[in-house]
């Protein structure tokens, strides 16, 4: 059996899907995500003109994750739209991603998407890897501003992905802006920005784009995110849903973010390393925990984690 979830009311035959920014590119990369055994299927973060993105090399498998520095590649707002309608043939919901480079562009996206076949709308605000560009998600008077003037607009349901936070007073001034505006889901956590990945023997970064510096993922982040997930589900309204992402290779993973909090899950490094097949192995490593602890559905066990 499968064990269903919802986000933003939207429903979700299991909790496990893809994260933007791995292999979601191109309409075949997203019709690839369509015909896995992904539960949703999340678009690149799009901007409104096209773009190439940072130099190449700009992402690397390293030991127990990866680092990237993509530079937000991706075919426009324009181009998304079109594909969205194809995407339909494989019965999924579809989330559209949206990374503007200014307020005025995420308005322009926003107010295109209203019209558009999609789902749900997830706003990046932590992209670590734009030369020159602040996450919004650090400057608090600045989320409130943005979160006021799309949810102003927006007729879709409307999430934010969220970069790492490290200190329970900014967890409690982020939680009290998206607490008073109709956010309906977060996503947690973006990549760990600008790590820093040396290879000893050649004595040398291993990505290009600001020196090396990169976004760091997979096994290293796990612990930061689980923590953002817990965090975010104490302080937050109980109709905002919780999408974990970092750092899960496994259904244990999946278990222990629906422990935290989290309704749904989004795979990134483990897809970019292991392929479409990560998604049906891992929700079934969770199937067998959720059956052996005698969970009958997500809800019965979602946020219960217990305290020493």
């Amino acid at each position: 059996m499968s064990y269903s979830t919802s986000i933003a009311g939207i429903k979700l035959q299991h909790p496990i899907f893809n994260a933007s920014g791995p292999l979601c590119v191109t309409l075949e990369e997203l019709h690839d995500i369509g015909a896995s055994h992904a539960s949703a299927i999340i678009t690149k973060s799009m901007t409104k003109e096209p773009r190439l993105g940072n130099p190449e090399p700009r992402y690397k498998d390293i030991p127990h994750g990866s680092i990237n520095s993509m530079g937000l590649p991706n075919h426009s707002c324009k181009k998304y739209i079109e594909y969205l309608p194809q995407l339909r043939k494989h019965s999924k919901p579809l989330i559209a991603s949206v990374s503007g480079l200014c307020l005025d562009d995420n308005k322009e996206i926003i107010r295109a998407l209203n019209s558009a076949d999609c789902d749900l709308i997830e706003l990046n605000l932590s992209c670590p890897n734009l030369v020159g560009k602040p996450q919004i998600g650090y400057d608090v008077e600045q989320s409130d501003n943005v979160l006021k003037e799309i949810l102003s607009i927006t007729k879709k349901p409307l999430g934010v992905k969220l970069p790492p936070y490290f200190d329970f007073v900014h967890f409690e001034q982020m939680a009290a802006v998206l607490n008073k505006h109709q956010v309906r889901f977060i996503t947690c956590i973006n990549s760990i920005g600008n790590a820093l990945f040396i290879d000893a023997e050649k004595e040398k970064v291993i990505i290009k784009p600001k020196g090396g510096f990169g976004g760091l993922g997979g096994h290293y982040i796990k612990p930061t995110a689980l923590a953002n997930v817990r965090k975010f589900y104490e302080l937050l309204r109980k109709d905002i849903d919780i999408i974990g992402c970092g750092g899960i290779y496994s259904g244990t993973d999946v278990f222990e973010f629906i422990l935290a909090g989290a309704s749904a899950v989004q795979l990134g490094t483990v897809f970019m390393q292991q392929g479409h097949t990560c998604f049906e192995r891992i929700e079934k490593e969770f199937n067998h925990i959720m059956h052996r602890k005698g969970y009958t559905s997500i809800d019965q066990m979602k946020g219960t984690l217990r305290e020493l």
